[in-house]
């Protein structure tokens, strides 16, 4: 059995970037898009990202940002993934030399095929719930009847994933990779729940054991 990776997204402290690393996540998500309520300064993403151990990666999150924006980000924070949540072409996600990952929302059968040879430079896909008003961290999840069952390239989930559905979404779909933000968080958002990132992770293990 491959074992399902996680990220833990929307990550806003510190103390819950080593909470999610302690716990056992393979990346945690940094959001630099400005209207995100998760947004983080460069200086504080690069406090999280030095705090992270060995083998746990630093993902950061834009939407059709300026390439010097994110050139900039760059040369302060060291991101091991970029991850694209807006309309950026892939000459626009290929340009930095850091592996990068696509996110598509999904509301109709997805042409996986066309998909991937458009973005043939892309590490994965992140499929995510749609949402005219929002580009992820919606809490909702969309119709898994439309999960692509011949991709090639890896396939994240995400959208509306918690510690009480992430279990049977594995079983179902046997994605490579999950990724939470709203679900491991109480009312406040960008502040993580130690107990819920702790039992999201448990139920992430779980589902890859069965």
């Amino acid at each position: 059995m491959v074992r399902v990776r996680a990220k833990i997204c929307g990550i806003t402290t510190v103390r819950d970037a080593a909470v999610a690393a302690a716990a056992g996540c393979d990346a945690i998500g940094i959001n630099f898009f400005p209207g995100s309520p998760r947004c983080v300064s460069v200086p504080l993403a690069r406090d999280i990202a030095a705090c992270l151990p060995p083998f746990v990666t630093p993902v950061g999150i834009f939407v059709d940002a300026e390439p010097e924006r994110i050139e900039a980000v760059l040369r302060e924070v060291p991101l091991g993934l970029l991850q694209f949540n807006g309309d950026e072409p892939p000459a626009a996600c290929e340009r930095f030399g850091v592996p990068y990952a696509k996110a598509i929302s999904v509301r109709e059968p997805l042409d996986v095929t066309s998909l991937e040879q458009h973005y043939g430079s892309a590490a994965a896909f992140l499929l995510d719930t749609f949402d005219p008003a929002a580009r992820g961290g919606t809490g909702r999840t969309f119709d898994w009847s439309l999960w692509p069952a011949n991709a090639i390239k890896p396939l994240v989930l995400a959208g509306g994933l918690t510690p009480d559905n992430v279990c049977d979404a594995i079983r179902r779909l046997r994605p490579y990779g999950v990724d939470v933000s709203s679900g491991v968080e109480n009312e406040t958002k960008g502040v993580k729940s130690p107990e819920k990132v702790r039992a999201f992770m448990d139920e992430v293990r779980r589902g890859g054991n069965e």
